[in-house]
């Protein structure tokens, strides 16, 4: 074969694999986007975008070649649909919605839509329509509301007709009123989220048939009542978050079902009664925040619960609680343990210092507004490695004990400092005295104390000297 056969035989095959990249969306041939879903995207997003934007001249082709930020397309029949809607300036390059912006029904004229989220766009008061929702029943898995201070009004009823809805997220946004009873519809739920918003009234407790449900977040709100008791029905749940609401009662029996939980958040509620008897049976759990509840009342103190047996908590907050008794021995097992708030609540005796210390994990530790006492014996090392994340201020009865002048002060007094010689002859100082006795050798009131044995009784000698005494006592 002469060289330029070979030549040519080159040429034709590197057109061949330039051709056989192609991708179809520049061929002739391609698939089209049907007329009328074309024109019910175009008119849909103007309505949120403003009058001015002209889809068809900016994007003539918004499944293929020049597609549209937040749009997703699926082929069903040879024709490309949109799958996915996300509207709101989520990235850069987002289409960003008009001050003044209207909800079009071309929107729910979208035959395949799976996913829809509005992010940021309502920002001007607005209640969203309570009809056309119907016609995304077969198809819609998510839907989001995420930042739309304006849209106020309660949750439209229609909602609930979504039975197909796997993921319902409404994060901050102005709804408020009561849920309504249609939400007990959505049983193939994985992800409920209403938090950040002004939902009122008690919850419907129609969660038994929630099995699959992995996250419940109804967290920053107004909610009120008692905690549903179906809530014990969803055993495949990961999250519970139902933190600043107004629920109160009894923590549910029915909670300590939930064998896969990993989070239970209940902070700044009103929730009192029996403290740990339910929880300490899930022992998956790694967070565990109930602070800001009066669950201390019942009388019940830290003792009786079995920490030992929640070995994988990594943050559990108990603070302002009202709970009485000892620290329990028992949180000194929990090795992955990384934060521990037992602070403003009626704590008394000892502090664990060193086996606390020994906590592999811990890096915030917070004991304050107790009424602890004794010494506190941490190390120099253990405060340098906690910093501001350690508090243990506002204890009466709790003194510091400083062996150094490198060690951090935490805002406690400082502990009495023993020295002991042979026999039974003891020498009290206090901190502040020692210092003063090492810069300057003039009298410094030095409080000596010491035991006589005598006939089996013991007699204590108080004297209290205006010059430096020095005792040798063999």
């Amino acid at each position: 074969m002469s060289w330029i056969h070979s030549v040519f035989f080159l040429c034709l095959t590197f057109r061949w694999c330039f051709a056989g990249e192609s991708s179809p969306e520049v061929t002739d041939d391609g698939a089209p986007m049907e007329k009328t879903e074309q024109e019910a995207l175009y008119s849909a997003i103007q309505g949120f975008v403003g009058d001015s934007w002209n889809g068809s001249d900016l994007y003539p082709d918004p499944c293929g070649w020049t597609p549209i930020q937040g749009v997703s397309c699926d082929l069903y029949d040879d024709l490309w649909y949109v799958t996915e809607l996300t509207l709101g300036l989520v990235h850069e390059n987002s289409l960003s919605c008009a001050t003044s912006l209207k909800i079009k029904p071309q929107l729910f004229k979208l035959k395949h839509l799976k996913s829809l989220t509005f992010f940021n766009c309502f920002t001007l008061p607005i209640t969203i329509s309570k009809e056309d929702w119907i016609n995304l029943v077969s198809n819609l898995e998510a839907l989001e509301f995420r930042s739309n201070p304006g849209l106020i009004g309660e949750l439209p009823e229609a909602i609930g007709s979504l039975t197909k809805l796997k993921s319902l997220v409404v994060l901050e946004n102005g709804f408020n009123g009561k849920l309504p009873t249609s939400l007990c519809n959505l049983s193939s739920l994985k992800r409920l989220v209403l938090a950040g918003n002004f939902f009122t009234g008690t919850v419907p407790d129609c969660f038994n048939g929630f099995k699959d449900l992995l996250i419940l977040d109804l967290s920053r709100n107004s909610f009120s009542g008692t905690l549903p008791l179906s809530i014990g029905d969803m055993v495949s749940l990961l999250k519970l978050d139902v933190s600043n609401n107004q629920f109160e009662g009894k923590l549910p029996q029915e909670i300590g079902f939930l064998k896969n939980l990993t989070l239970l958040d209940l902070r700044n509620n009103r929730i009192s009664g029996e403290l740990f008897e339910n929880v300490e049976k899930i022992q998956s759990l790694t967070d565990l925040v109930l602070s800001g509840n009066p669950m201390g009342n019942s009388g019940d103190d830290m003792m009786g619960i079995k920490w030992e047996n929640m070995g994988n908590l990594v943050v559990l907050d108990l603070s302002k609680m009202g709970l009485r008794g000892e620290i329990p021995f028992g949180l000194t097992k929990l090795k992955r343990l990384r934060f521990l708030g037992l602070n403003d609540n009626n704590l008394t005796g000892a502090v664990p210092s060193k086996k606390l210390e020994t906590l592999p994990c811990l890096g915030a530790l917070y004991i304050h507004g107790n009424n602890l006492s004794g010494e506190l014996r941490f190390s120099g090392r253990f405060y340098e490695k906690m910093g501001t994340r350690f508090k243990a201020s506002r204890n009466p009865n709790l003194c510091q004990y400083i062996v150094s002048d490198s060690q951090k002060y935490v805002g406690l007094k400082p502990c009495v400092v023993e020295k002991k010689k042979k026999g039974t002859l003891v020498i009290q100082q206090t901190w502040s005295n020692l210092k003063k006795e090492e810069e300057s050798s003039s009298s410094m009131g030095v409080m000596v104390t010491r035991h006589v044995s005598s006939k089996g009784f013991m007699w204590v000698l108080l004297l209290e000297f205006s010059l430096i005494v020095v005792l040798y006592y063999y």
